[in-house]
């Protein structure tokens, strides 16, 4: 059976990104709207290598039409939209961070908490919505699964350095009009960031919070323990840098059980969503650039941390455009349809 499927925010990068995940990956999709605001309704957007869809405008779209809607049109229309969207018995999975900490909606990365996702249905007390985590904690979850089955993670530390594209289009244009415009001596004029993006690095993303933490370093804290265990501590420093795709991070675990590092190397040489690529020699590593247009999340830089007695230190890089957002979305909906769930 096909489904009829809605991408909501299908004129963003992350709503292409979606349209062409769904395409590239063969989804059963009997038919895909795109959809985006009134002001967009007409234009085209394009799903796969031949065919172009025209974009319908959102506030007029019936949702009963749709068996799975994917969102990605930011919170406040996720909020607006999405539950009335589950009510007409769409299956909603949600891009932003409107409905994540609720404990009637399931936060899902497919590699780590599948069975998670019956929970959404209103039929099992949901509210037929499904998260998607933050793009940096989606990639850190999946290289943590693992580890933390065979060995227990205690603790995490991890400093992420974080692409432009995770402001969205007009965090892209803003690298490439600054990195340009100093080329010519024009004055720099932050608008997205805080502060110059091109050649520099922003310690600060989201707001700030009482404690001193920003709201992006909240989010890795409390979306990993409510994907993978309450019980795992974590702390986060997140900072933004002048690449347009592709999150970095360096990532510091403490384990209850002892592990080597051969062990902790062929253990996530075989997990599902990850690529180990790591060679001590000056090319024997994954870097933003390489993986742009990937869907593994890469580890790498591999070693003992001496400082405490069961320790790892990794790097873990990923497409946060694809991992981070719209493929882990379109694994969400590949999962619905696996399991033959319905809203209705």
């Amino acid at each position: 059976m096909g489904y009829r499927v809605a991408v909501v925010g299908a004129t963003g990068a992350v709503g292409r990104e979606m349209l062409q995940t769904l395409a590239e990956r063969n989804f059963p999709a009997d038919k895909v709207h795109a959809l985006a605001s009134s002001r967009s309704a007409g234009r085209e957007v394009s799903y796969g290598e031949d065919e172009v869809l025209t974009i319908s405008a959102l506030d007029k779209f019936d949702f009963a039409e749709a068996d799975i809607a994917l969102f990605s049109a930011g919170g406040e229309t996720s909020k607006a939209v999405a539950p009335k969207a589950g009510e007409a018995g769409c299956i909603v999975i949600d891009n932003s961070s409107a409905f994540r900490m609720d404990d009637d909606v399931p936060l899902i990365v497919p590699e780590v908490n599948p069975d998670t996702v019956d929970g959404a249905l209103r039929a099992n007390g949901g509210r037929n919505i499904i998260a998607n985590p933050n793009c940096s904690t989606a990639q850190l979850v999946v290289a943590l699964k693992p580890v933390h089955n065979a060995f227990g993670v205690r603790r995490v530390v991890v400093s992420t350095y974080q692409a432009t594209s995770g402001a969205g289009k007009d965090g892209m244009d803003e690298l490439f009009n600054q990195t340009r415009g100093i080329y010519v001596n024009d004055p720099v004029q932050p608008e997205k960031f805080t502060k110059q993006i091109a050649f520099n690095a922003i310690p600060h993303i989201d707001r700030f919070l009482d404690d001193g933490f920003t709201r992006e370093e909240w989010k890795m804290t409390v979306e990993t323990k409510k994907i993978l265990d309450p019980a795992i501590e974590l702390v986060a420093h997140c900072v933004r840098i002048p690449v347009f795709i592709g999150h970095s991070e360096a990532v510091f675990i403490e384990t209850g059980k002892p592990m080597t590092e051969k062990g902790f190397r062929d253990l996530l040489r075989e997990a599902p969503g990850v690529t180990v690529i790591d060679h001590r020699a000056n090319e024997g590593y994954v870097t933003p650039h390489e993986c742009a247009g990937e869907d593994a999340v890469f580890i790498s830089r591999i070693r003992k941390d001496p400082t405490v007695e069961n320790g790892m230190v990794f790097w873990c890089v990923s497409d946060n455009l694809r991992k981070g957002a719209a493929l882990n979305s379109v694994q969400i909906a590949e999962l619905v349809a696996e399991r033959g769930l319905s809203g209705r």
